[in-house]
């Protein structure tokens, strides 16, 4: 990965086995990521706002 891309991804949170982190893409937009393990997650701006909401839903009821 170049400078250039290393400054263009910041992580927003990470534990052990978990991280979050955000993307400015070339064109523009801001994407953001979710890495569970094997799994990774990508969302668009508007759909990690609603996947925030759920999250936060999500933990209120529990």
């Amino acid at each position: 990965m170049s400078d250039n891309e290393d400054a263009a991804n910041r992580a927003l949170a990470e534990t052990d086995n978990y991280m979050v982190w955000e993307v400015a893409e070339p064109d523009g937009e801001t994407t953001y990521h979710v890495e569970l393990g094997a799994v990774t997650l990508h969302f668009f701006r508007e759909e990690w706002g609603e996947f925030l909401q759920l999250i936060k839903v999500a933990s209120s009821n529990s």
